[in-house]
């Protein structure tokens, strides 16, 4: 009886104790001057470590107990709003905050970016000092939804993205290889890739490949503008995708953030930044190292990125930041497979001393001024980089490593600098906003590779020995471009918008040095040693024109249309390279052509959002690839020339679907699906079998689908991803033969799963990736890291965990 009564004491005791330690949670509500509720607002409480989203309504709650403080740091966020930064009362009851009046009715950008699915927006018609109205824009927040973001996965990343065909291999996430509409993935080369509006290739015009790409967990959206970005940005079919990193916050105070990853075949990642901003003056670094052995044997890596941003506001209307950004990276590369070695073991290596190295440096100045709603915006930027390739690459890929032959080494070393400044006028005619933008450009390169025998160890020594036959080229690369573009938005009344557009362009581009030929007899004695010096001298200037239209259907729903010329300068791994598996045509030729875009799109706003749009791209003088016989050598090459007249249209369609929504419970459910249908043809060529044929790199159907459930902190995304078959070179082979350089790459399914849980500052995460572990492949490489087929990881996990500290 007494022990009935002790417990049922003590169990009262515990209900009292837990009744006063859990109270009611945090209830905000945020509204616009209209008293309407902001939906996918942005919430923190700094003192707290707490993250969240607003609902449809403009509310967010979050859990509270007695031992908190009754006054709470409050900081919010909303697209086309000032942020809100406040201290609330906790009364137990529902606190109201209105956001104030939007800057300009011609909003910056728009992010549907409600935590529970949505990581895909699109960019408004002005945003900064940048003209979108009537282009086809996409963004995306790699940090909205559960992936694997340790090894910057670009099928999870970008799986929202229409049409984007991404190669993989590279284990480290290093590279971006993505492509889209028929373009070649390799190394992002058709699109102007750029980190905070500056470019971070070797050279944007000559060698325009992205040997860095920024660590996932320090951006805050990628922009990606499609084939009409080239009158703002440059001469590339693809378009523009930009990283817009993380920065020095808003508000006073700080935050750290550290992040660390486990995962599959060793792999380590620890990120960590940290964000202070006192009166004008913020700062903003992250350091990111990350290593691992890698799915294949001999694909171990290792890198060091480092990011360090300084913002001065000097007045209320006048910023300045300096930038700078460094990563050093070292691969084991395990080479590449032929058909046959494929289907035997897709995870085997018969290399074990091939290496990739890069050292990567680039310095930033940002500087903007505002007139009222005019703006005036300068990059200053340069970039100081090397890049070495170090290996025993046979034309054969089943050719074993003797182990002890010097290894070919061909280094690359990196000088550029450019200057770009941007003008935006916003003004009223008979009532509608008008904007004017102006845009120069002044860009030059100086750029350096060599090629030849390194030595004949097997540790990374990127040296070159010497011997008789080296070295086998040698050249410099000066190039120089001047642009100047204009803009002009034209709204009539409230529905329409026109963007006619022009873009002058200036290019010289040069080369100078030599090549070295050698011929052995059959004891292996050179018989023959000589060099042929080489030069280019490529000068031309161009006009570029484009015209856009934007027609409002509602506040949320808009129809797209734009035309507009492109052009790809010829780059320098287009001229000269040796390579066994690979030769050039001498007078190949700069690519032209034109882009046109048709949509529909609606982004925000009900359970619904879609953007379903038809696009055409013609492209004059492709650069591609056609399998050749190489008669000094009698075997098959793969020949690198301008292909012909190649015709790519199709419909690309991204629907998304709240299926659950219940706030009551902290319920949320959403479905995406992306898919990409495309027909492809080569309308005319010089070359024999090629007319009639289908693009390379344009797989008919491409399909990305996903499901995101939240459930309070918890939240699970699954997702799958099918390309159909695609061809690799203009003659449409099948077999890829002993090279295995060219040969269709199969139709081929994956499936990924990621799940986050959160409370309160810390935050854990796990996942698979590939999880029904499906051998299958996405490129076949001509040169590094192959030749051959590089094939895709199997099934890999990972874990890791997160915690915010603010103040």
């Amino acid at each position: 009886m007494m022990r009935s009564v002790v417990g049922k004491v003590v169990l009262s005791l515990m209900l009292i104790s837990a009744s006063a330690w859990a109270q009611s949670p945090l209830q905000l509500e945020f509204v616009n001057p209209d008293g309407q509720g902001v939906a996918d607002a942005r919430v923190e409480l700094p003192s707290r470590g707490m993250v969240d989203f607003t609902n449809t309504n403009g509310q967010v709650q979050f859990e509270w107990t007695a031992s908190y403080s009754s006054e709470v740091r409050v900081f919010a966020i909303a697209a086309g709003y000032p942020y809100i930064d406040t201290t609330v009362t906790y009364t137990g009851y529902s606190i109201q905050l209105t956001f104030k009046q939007p800057r300009n009715s011609i909003g910056e950008v728009v992010i549907d970016a409600r935590s529970d699915s949505n990581s895909r927006g699109q960019l408004r018609a002005i945003e900064g000092v940048a003209i979108y109205a009537g282009k086809k824009s996409e963004v995306i927040r790699p940090n909205a939804a559960p992936a694997n973001l340790a090894i910057n996965n670009a099928r999870e990343i970008f799986s929202e993205v229409t049409g984007m065909n991404v190669w993989e291999g590279d284990e480290s996430g290093i590279q971006l290889n993505i492509g889209g509409r028929g373009l070649n993935p390799n190394r992002a080369s058709n699109f102007n890739v750029r980190q905070n509006g500056y470019d971070i290739s070797p050279d944007a015009l000559g060698y325009p490949e992205s040997y860095y790409t920024p660590p996932a967990e320090a951006v805050e959206q990628i922009e990606i503008v499609k084939g009409a970005a080239s009158l703002q940005y440059g001469t590339q079919f693809g378009g523009l995708i930009n990283f817009k990193m993380k920065g020095a916050p808003e508000r006073e105070g700080y935050e750290l953030l550290n992040r660390s990853t486990i995962g599959s075949f060793g792999l380590y990642n620890q990120f960590t930044s940290y964000g202070w901003r006192n009166g004008k003056v913020g700062t903003y670094v992250y350091g990111n190292y990350r290593r691992g052995n890698g799915w294949r044997p001999n694909s171990d890596f290792e890198s060091v990125n480092f990011f360090g941003q300084i913002d001065y506001d000097i007045s209320e209307n006048t910023e300045l930041i300096a930038e700078y950004t460094h990563l050093s990276y070292l691969a084991n590369q395990s080479g590449g497979l032929d058909d046959n070695m494929f289907e035997t073991d897709p995870r085997q290596s018969n290399r074990t001393r091939n290496y990739f190295g890069l050292n990567w440096n680039i310095l930033a100045l940002r500087f903007s001024q505002k007139w009222g709603q005019d703006k005036f915006n300068v990059r200053l930027y340069g970039l100081h980089a090397s890049r070495n390739a170090l290996g025993f690459r046979n034309y054969r890929p089943s050719t074993e490593d003797p182990g002890d032959t010097p290894r070919e080494l061909i280094t690359g070393n990196f000088q550029n600098a450019g200057l770009e400044m941007r003008y935006l006028k916003r003004y009223k005619v008979s009532g509608s906003t008008w904007a004017t933008l102006f845009g120069a450009r002044a860009y030059g390169a100086r750029n350096n590779s060599q090629q030849g025998l390194g030595t004949a160890g097997s540790d990374a020594n990127f040296t070159f020995i010497e011997s008789e036959e080296n070295l086998q080229s040698d050249y410099i690369y000066p190039n120089d471009n001047v642009s100047f573009f204009a803009e002009q938005l034209i709204q009539i009344g409230e529905l329409w918008t026109i963007t006619p557009g022009v873009r002058f362009e200036y290019i010289n581009s040069r080369s100078d040095g030599y090549y070295r030929e050698v011929l052995r007899d059959g004891a292996g004695n050179i018989i023959f040693n000589e060099t042929f010096p080489g030069g280019l001298n490529r000068e031309r200037n161009f006009t570029l024109l484009g015209i856009g239209a934007e027609y409002k259907i509602t506040s949320k729903t808009q129809v797209y249309f734009n035309a507009t010329q492109n052009f790809r300068a010829i780059t320098y791994s287009d001229i000269h390279i040796v390579n066994p598996s690979f030769r050039i045509d001498e007078g190949i030729e700069d690519e032209r052509g034109y882009s046109i875009d048709l949509g529909i799109r609606k982004s925000a706003g009900g359970r619904w959002k879609y953007d379903i749009s038809a696009f055409l791209l013609n492209y004059n003088n492709r650069i591609g690839e056609v399998a050749q016989l190489d008669s000094s050598q009698f075997r098959i090459v793969s020949f690198r020339t301008n292909i012909g007249q190649a015709l790519i249209y199709g419909l690309e369609s991204y629907l998304s679907y709240q299926w659950l929504q219940d706030s009551e419970r902290r319920l949320f459910g959403s479905a995406f699906i992306n898919t990409s249908f495309v027909h492809s043809t080569y309308l005319k060529s010089a070359l024999s079998n090629v007319v009639g044929n289908e693009v390379e790199f344009a797989p008919n159907l491409n399909l990305k689908a996903g499901l995101t459930f939240q459930w309070k902190s918890w939240k699970a995304r699954g997702q799958v991803t099918y390309l159909s078959r695609q061809f690799t070179d203009a003659a449409n082979d099948i077999d890829g033969g002993a090279p295995a350089v060219t040969g269709i790459i199969p139709a081929f399914t994956v499936a990924d799963l990621g799940l986050t849980y959160s409370h309160g500052r810390w935050q854990g995460e796990a996942g698979i990736n590939n999880i029904f572990n499906r051998a299958y492949f996405t490129r076949r490489a001509t040169g590094y890291p192959g030749p051959g087929i590089i094939p895709s990881p199997g099934r890999s996990f990972y874990l890791g965990v997160q915690v915010r500290i603010g103040g």
